[in-house]
């Protein structure tokens, strides 16, 4: 079992530092431990320091940290040299979802570390047990798929591939709980992990139910907002059958399944979006209209529940379990 003390002395290393790699950063110095994280892509290192302080004076807000936001940057070494990993225990890839570009990191990842280091990736599209086999040493890699704002979520998945020691996986599992997370492990290497395969099976049935006229975007926005979303962060699926009682599932089951969609190509709606490079609120533009006023005002607000729902959530949960 690691102590929360003993994080101090791990230097863990993240390479790519766009907006998930950025908050994965923020989340591991925040724990406690020194930071060593690289730019692989030219130009992104100064943008990465801007949105670094933006996320740590976000933390602040939030009530997360115990220095100053200059105590954590002091903590962190930003560059462009793989160099800096030389020391770390632990390094976290998060670049693109492509295996070419995976596998060049990797390749500058371990010529930098020592053979003991565990190298993990923030993966949730290519399965771990193909891209452990990218690295000299497949036992030592696993994924570790975090949520964004990473240092403001409990979700973590650790995904274990065919080769992933033992050793590995529970000494990762341990620093997750030394991270502040809930982590959910996953002893088999399957597509998409358990929350994709989640929220791609409701996406599959909002697209199912707007292509056939049934609803609005609108309409299943609200219904899933304010049904789902009023209990998801105090209870799970299968806790919210329990509370619902059970007697009446077996006969909607039967009847409501044969009716779910089961389309396997990507919907026309998102086909679209995609020709036309929309980027949702990060553009001001998507499947909604937005101004650019309204969608910074829209991811402000986002920050802001993000900070009020971890605390509630942490709260309730305390008092769920007596």
């Amino acid at each position: 079992m690691i102590h929360e003390r003993e994080l101090a002395g791990l230097e863990a290393g993240v390479v790519g530092l766009g907006l998930m790699g950025s908050s994965i950063a923020v989340a591991l110095t925040i724990a406690g431990h020194p930071v060593r994280a690289v730019a692989p892509l030219k130009n992104e290192l100064t943008a990465a320091r801007k949105t670094i302080r933006q996320l740590l004076q976000h933390a602040a807000g939030s009530g997360l940290l115990q220095h100053s936001p200059e105590y954590y940057l002091n903590r962190m070494t930003l560059s462009e040299d793989f160099k800096i990993l030389k020391n770390c225990s632990l390094v976290q890839e998060c670049v693109v979802e492509d295996k070419a570009i995976k596998a060049a990191v990797y390749e500058k990842i371990s010529a930098h570390t020592r053979e003991q280091a565990v190298i993990s990736s923030n993966t949730s599209a290519i399965p771990v047990s193909l891209l452990q086999e990218l690295v000299p040493d497949p036992g030592r890699f696993l994924g570790i798929h975090w949520a964004e704002p990473a240092y403001l979520t409990r979700f973590m998945e650790i995904t274990r591939g065919r080769q992933t020691r033992d050793s590995v996986a529970s000494w990762v599992v341990d620093l997750a709980h030394c991270w502040g997370k809930e982590p959910t492990f996953l002893q088999k290497d399957i597509r998409g992990f358990v929350t994709n395969r989640l929220m791609y099976a409701v996406y599959r049935e909002l697209f199912t139910l707007v292509a056939a006229g049934e609803t609005t975007m609108e309409d299943a926005d609200k219904a899933f907002r304010y049904d789902a979303g009023s209990w998801m962060s105090f209870m799970g699926l299968f806790e919210r059958m329990d509370q619902l009682g059970l007697e009446d599932f077996l006969e909607t089951f039967s009847r409501l399944f044969p009716e779910l969609g089961n389309a396997s190509e990507v919907p026309e709606i998102m086909q679209q979006i995609v020709r036309n490079k929309a980027r949702g609120t990060q553009e001001a533009r998507g499947l909604y209209a937005y101004t650019p006023e309204g969608a910074a005002a829209w991811e402000n607000a986002f920050a802001e529940f993000n900070k009020e729902i971890y605390h509630l959530a942490d709260r309730y949960q305390e008092l769920k379990n007596g």
